[in-house]
């Protein structure tokens, strides 16, 4: 039970990483280029949830085995 606690804090850490890798990305972006904003909020929020649902696959896999 321990090594599936420590698997899914491990896949939401690695979400968490991401997701921020994303948002800074996304930031830097919209600074250097506001009149594109909506385009790359919208691949933002695309991105993000598609890890979040990895992240809860891998929760879900990690609590289960």
């Amino acid at each position: 039970m321990v090594l599936a606690g420590i698997g899914a804090g491990l896949a939401v850490i690695g979400a968490g990483i991401g997701i921020g890798k994303i948002g800074g990305s996304a930031m830097d972006a919209m600074a250097r280029q506001p009149e594109a904003a909506g385009k790359i909020q919208t691949a933002m929020i695309i991105a993000a949830a598609l890890i979040e649902g990895v992240a809860l696959f891998a929760v879900v896999v990690a609590l289960i085995a």
